[in-house]
């Protein structure tokens, strides 16, 4: 008899155990790399973090994507995805630039990517809120306004035709975020 509850007691207090170290491992995993996600460092020589982006890459100027360059990529990196958005607009944010596919060897962007579907070796570019592809520099009905140069690291290729929206390109890359940094500059009118 005294075995018998011995062996009761064993069980009742390690199979809660058991369960709740399973749990907390099944929980771990389904978070995905992001919680894990790496820094990086992206720049750029027209503008500071936090500064005023010039004319020239708005809409009031030449309209053209400014320089930008990141820090070395993490082990696994398959390509990278770049979204450029403005959360201060007034319906919402406001989606400026879509790039998916870049090489890993890839450390930045020149000043002036065109606005094609397939750039720099294969990227893609997707479809802005202006409802063409590529670049669509700040312009703020008003105000000063932020734009945030998202970029991630992924343990993946996209499979996705030219045109895709941030939308789109977000739900492919969820789960497979190695390391993500951003730029944000300024723009007034």
């Amino acid at each position: 008899m005294a075995q018998y509850i011995s062996n009761t007691v064993c069980v009742c207090i390690f199979i809660p155990i058991f369960l709740c170290i399973c749990l907390i491992g099944v929980q771990a995993k389904q978070t995905g790399k992001e919680d894990y996600a790496m820094k990086l460092e992206i720049k750029s020589t027209a503008f500071k973090e936090g500064g005023t982006i010039p004319k020239k890459y708005t809409c009031d100027g030449s309209d053209i994507s400014p320089p930008l360059s990141w820090t070395q990529l993490p082990e696994g990196t398959k390509s990278l995805v770049l979204i450029c958005d403005d959360p201060d607009a007034p319906m919402g944010t406001w989606v400026h630039w879509v790039m998916y596919g870049l090489s890993p060897n890839t450390l930045g962007l020149p000043e002036g990517v065109p606005g094609k579907k397939e750039v720099l070796g294969g990227a893609k570019q997707g479809t802005s809120d202006f409802r063409r592809i590529g670049y669509g520099g700040p312009c703020p009905p008003g105000g000063t306004h932020r734009y945030f140069f998202k970029l991630y690291a992924i343990d993946s290729e996209l499979d996705l035709s030219a045109g895709a929206t941030k939308k789109e390109v977000l739900s492919h890359i969820e789960g497979h975020v190695l390391a993500e940094g951003q730029l944000m500059g300024r723009y007034s009118r």
